[in-house]
């Protein structure tokens, strides 16, 4: 942060407290993760951003003093990751066991960090942590260069749509800052990147145990004429990131609170949403129009993704929980079954033909595996054929579920695009998916989409007025019905 963003954040509390607490609650927020080989210093990063930027209490401070001197690993000096790895295991073994968050906010941004594991072991641990993540922080360590870990991450992070990456060459002071192997880690990684697709990825040479372009510049490496961490952290465009064609609003609540009112509570998942916008309620295929949006604090003009609040209809129609809201232009699919990346988080296998309970968003139901397409090796990226899925592991899998449910394709939108897998008995999160596509049936016919329906109705309907013109409206939905 700088200086003057200081003096004027310190002067806007002094006068105008009000002023101050509203800026802060609009401030944008960036969730990112960190990831990387075990001892890369993920954990050291994320403790010197935290105490570069300030953000670090004086008992927080005080604490960690003490501890570096039982468990920390810097000699005299403080052990900023023992701010993050909170767990005794992880200070006894000196890595990253469970993913750790934590909370800061600058003049520009506010920040929610997810501090993922290395090990392979714990590959769930980091898909978790990255699944609500726009930006991924790898950390490549300076001494080694771009190693398996590390295309492994790469990848999982692009295969949870994470668009925006930071690539921190860490520990360049054991390397003496040198330019070179700076090039040589840039170079080999830039490579990697496009196979994967990548577009958005920046370089940043860093010491996370020095500070060296954390939150301030170096002096020690006057060739690297790039920005700081801190600074691409606070200025990577993110806002292009949401989905605002495709208006997604799922229910999760039937508001009844009187005879003269009905509304549907939820957040809008993606679109804007506007009063006056024709809509489809699937999986139904029923159709009204928008009558007003509905806050606490008033009716809105549009809602964006991420604001909750309650919609109401021009017509009655029967919508429930599990039910979504979307614009007749922009349809997604209705289906009952998908192709789907799946990673698998338990200790019993996901086999074909077992019942498992499914969460599509709001909407519930039952299915089961169909077929496992391939098993993703996610070090090699190589794809290998497999009759299970073991803990840890990724796949390319095709489910059929008990009922149609609404989707996208992961890609096109990551609100409507994943799933999660809860065992039956124990009512545990066993797996988590991102659908691909929908594919056909046991018939093996593909299961129409409710676009395609709908121009069908359409189309039948001009046929029918046109040869039937003295046919009733009334009796004509009951002959479509």
């Amino acid at each position: 942060m700088s200086t003057d963003n200081n003096y004027q954040a310190d002067n806007l509390i002094a006068t105008d407290i009000d002023a101050y607490l509203k800026q802060h609650e609009n401030k944008e927020i960036l969730r990112f993760l960190t990831c990387g080989n075990v001892d890369d210093g993920k954990s050291t990063l994320i403790g010197r951003l935290l105490y570069d930027s300030k953000m670090i209490y004086e008992d927080q401070l005080e604490a960690i003093t003490k501890d570096s001197v039982k468990s920390g690993t810097t000699g005299e000096a403080v052990d900023l990751a023992l701010l993050v790895d909170g767990l005794q295991a992880e200070r006894e073994q000196g890595i990253t066991i469970d993913v750790a968050y934590r909370y800061f906010s600058t003049t520009k941004r506010k920040f929610i960090i997810a501090d993922t594991p290395g090990h392979e072991q714990y590959t769930r641990n980091m898909a978790t942590g990255a699944s609500n993540c726009q930006l991924a922080v790898i950390l490549i360590d300076a001494r080694y260069g771009v190693q398996t870990q590390t295309r492994r991450h790469s990848y999982i992070a692009s295969l949870l749509g994470i668009k925006h990456i930071v690539v921190a060459i860490n520990k360049m002071d054991i390397k003496d800052y040198s330019e070179q192997v700076y090039n040589d880690i840039r170079d080999e990684y830039s490579a990697f990147a496009k196979e994967l697709g990548m577009d958005d990825v920046h370089f940043v040479p860093l010491s996370a145990l020095v500070g060296d372009n954390v939150v301030n510049k170096s002096e020690n490496m006057p060739w690297y004429q790039g920005e700081t961490l801190m600074y691409l952290l606070e200025n990577i465009e993110i806002s292009s990131d949401t989905n605002i064609d495709d208006v997604r609003f799922p229910v999760q609540y039937v508001n009844r609170p009187n005879l003269n009112f009905r509304g549907y509570c939820g957040t809008v998942a993606s679109g804007v949403l506007r009063p006056g916008d024709e809509i489809t309620v699937l999986p139904s295929g029923a159709e009204s129009r928008v009558k007003a949006l509905v806050t606490y604090d008033g009716d809105l003009d549009e809602a964006i993704p991420g604001e909750a609040l309650t919609v109401t209809l021009e017509t009655e129609i029967d919508i429930s929980r599990g039910d979504m809201i979307v614009h007749r232009a922009h349809l997604p699919h209705v289906a009952s079954h998908f192709k789907a990346t799946v990673v698998w988080m338990t200790d019993k296998p996901l086999i074909s033909g077992k019942q498992y309970n499914f969460k599509v968003g709001v909407s519930d139901s039952t299915g089961v595996l169909t077929q496992i397409d391939s098993q993703i090796d996610v070090n090699t990226l190589a794809e290998n054929e497999a009759s299970e899925l073991q803990l840890n592991e990724i796949g390319q899998c095709e489910f059929s579920l008990n009922k149609p449910v609404v989707f996208d394709r992961y890609k096109r939108n990551r609100s409507t695009g994943a799933f999660i897998i809860i065992d039956r008995l124990s009512n545990v999160t066993i797996g988590a998916g991102m659908i691909t596509e929908a594919v056909s049936g046991p018939s093996d016919q593909l299961e129409i989409s409710s676009e395609q329906l709908l121009k069908f109705e359409a189309e039948l309907t001009a046929l029918i007025k046109q040869h039937f013109p003295a046919l009733d409206i009334k009796d004509l939905d009951s002959l479509l019905k």
